[in-house]
């Protein structure tokens, strides 16, 4: 009689995923808001939406952490990849004026190592803090021979909610409009491909001093959430457009929130291009308008407001923490023009 064979045996360890469950509720239990009637371990979450809203509407985003991912496996740095995981989908909502209410993540692997598979969702959870979203579940799926040892994959899936009347769609944009852009907290999760492939190229030490930090840090710096000083605006005056700077950069995402009758004129010398891009383009030879179209450069979301709320609304965001520069402004756009022009 051949001898039985478990799942453990075929690579899968059931016992290792329930301690992970086990090993995160109690990081989980601490996102939780009101409207969370059940949360982690049953086979769907239940979620009520606020009776503050009358006509509430339903907001959803899907993204990963891309080829960071790569980096954190060689830096062997697993703490913060979480954050980034949560601040692409949560930034990604918000800019259609919705309140990020819950959270889902996807953690796919060869073999759970539970201790980094910890460190990931710990970050998870702390993201989901900074964002004011409950963190509801998930899915930890261990696929022997899809990864290779040590090396994960990420996928996040955030729920907001906004009432009708106030979605921002950008069609309230008109010429004399402002925008305002908040500082990134680095390259957040977009362009490294062109990260790693300039490091292969100039093989820097990531643990030497980098401006008075690791080279290593900076790289691996997490997205930055915007997501509670930019609802507190919304609450204080009419945000008329917001973009999440992802890939793509600016050229590529303001046009996103813009209606087609106007264009935005943005000053690149109206804030200073980080130390960790200005080395980018000067190891990796990128072109500037390459590094226009590939990175967020320095800032990481745009807002659109009326010129007579700019100045009450970057107090306002200062005085939650941000840094906010005025970037330039809206004007009409001419036939064939493109909607968003760098100018010098």
């Amino acid at each position: 009689m051949a001898t039985p064979i478990t799942y453990r045996d075929a690579g899968v360890d059931i016992d290792a995923g329930d301690a992970l469950v086990e090993a995160i509720k109690p990081f989980a239990r601490r996102t939780m808001r009101p409207e969370v009637l059940t949360g982690i371990g049953g086979f769907g979450a239940l979620v009520e939406i606020s009776k503050k809203y009358r006509e509430p509407v339903l907001v959803s985003g899907t993204d990963g952490v891309g080829t960071k991912l790569k980096l954190a496996f060689e830096l062997n740095r697993h703490d913060t990849v979480g954050i980034d995981l949560v601040a692409m989908s949560v930034n990604d909502i918000l800019v259609q004026g919705a309140e990020p209410l819950f959270f889902l993540d996807y953690f796919a692997c060869g073999k759970l190592d539970v201790p980094m598979a910890t460190e990931v969702l710990r970050g998870i959870a702390r993201g989901c803090e900074l964002a004011g979203c409950a963190l509801i579940g998930g899915e930890t799926a261990e696929m022997p021979g899809m990864y290779p040892n040590g090396e994960y994959d990420l996928a996040g899936f955030a729920v907001g909610v906004v009432e009708k009347s106030r979605i921002i769609s950008g069609r309230r944009i008109v010429p004399g409009d402002v925008v305002l852009g908040l500082a990134s907290s680095g390259a957040h999760s977009n362009g490294y491909s062109l990260v790693r492939r300039i490091l292969e190229r100039v093989h820097p030490d990531l643990e030497g001093d980098f401006h008075g930090r690791k080279l290593a840090d900076v790289l691996m710096e997490p997205t930055h959430i915007y997501v509670k000083p930019l609802l507190a605006l919304m609450l204080a005056m009419q945000v008329k457009g917001m973009a999440h700077i992802t890939g793509g950069g600016i050229v590529e995402n303001l046009p996103r929130v813009l209606p087609e009758s106007v264009r935005a004129l943005i000053r690149k010398s109206a804030w200073p291009m980080p130390p960790l891009f200005a080395w980018l383009q000067k190891e990796g030879g990128v072109a500037e308008a390459e590094m226009h179209r590939v990175f967020n450069c320095g800032i990481g979301m745009a807002v659109i407001l009326a010129a007579a709320d700019a100045a009450a609304a970057q107090l306002l965001l200062e005085a939650h923490g941000e840094t906010v520069y005025a970037l330039g402004e809206i004007a009409a756009r001419p036939a064939g023009a493109a909607a968003v022009e760098i100018l010098s």
